[in-house]
């Protein structure tokens, strides 16, 4: 369902939710570092030192997480459509992952630095057609996934969200048949009556997909994340 933020049923919601509370008073930017921090307690994908891509990154919690988490001998690298306000420790690029320029200039700020992990918490705003909305959500899927496969070393994790229903099933044999290892997880910060949930997948096995699409016409529609977390 799409969100209406001026919908004073939301907005009282939002405002009393624990997990926007505690966000505020610990510093970050949004709810969806809770996401993150649970994910990471349970699989712990951030280590201090590590290299890390944040897709969808604006308003910037996730990469907080990360600049926390990692420490100054880090690589953060976040990329996003919508503007992100720095964050020490970050380095942000502004642009459509798809775009050369900004794929370039991914590539260009890692050089020859191995990936360790590729998050993306990207979304598309919501419509509001179901059909619609899991093509607009597994477009980006399918672009964090190239990503992923693309940067990240042999031992490297990919975290992606994702949205039960149509095309869940499909993406996460297609994650099975490039990756050794795909959990599902559903952090207690993401809202009960929300389908989302993540995708985690550790060692990249089969890298031909991404090959196979750089080869094809492939022209999925990358759609603005939703920032709210």
């Amino acid at each position: 369902m799409k969100k209406h933020r001026s919908n004073p049923n939301w907005v009282h919601r939002h405002v009393h939710d624990a997990y926007v509370q505690k966000a505020q008073r610990e510093g970050y930017r949004s709810r969806a570092a809770y996401k993150l921090l649970e994910i990471d307690a349970k699989d712990r994908l951030l280590r201090p030192g590590a290299c890390v891509i944040d897709l969808g990154s604006a308003p910037g919690a996730w990469s907080q997480v990360c600049a926390r988490r990692l420490g100054q001998n880090a690589t953060v690298l976040a990329v996003d459509i919508l503007p992100m306000d720095p964050i020490p420790g970050v380095r942000f690029l502004q642009g459509d992952i798809r775009e050369a320029t900004v794929h370039r200039a991914l590539k260009d700020a890692l050089g020859a630095q191995p990936v360790d992990v590729v998050l993306s918490d990207m979304a598309p705003n919501l419509s509001g057609i179901a059909v619609t909305d899991a093509a607009r959500a597994y477009a980006l899927a399918e672009e964090a996934l190239a990503v992923a496969l693309q940067f990240l070393h042999d031992e490297g994790v990919f975290l992606v969200k994702v949205f039960q229903g149509t095309g869940f099933d499909e993406y996460r044999r297609l994650l099975q048949r490039t990756f050794a290892q795909v959990s599902v997880r559903k952090p207690a910060a993401s809202r009960n009556e929300s389908s989302e949930c993540y995708l985690l997948a550790r060692r990249p096995v089969d890298r031909s997909w991404c090959e196979a699409l750089e080869t094809s016409d492939h022209d999925l529609p990358l759609v603005p994340g939703n920032p709210s977390g």
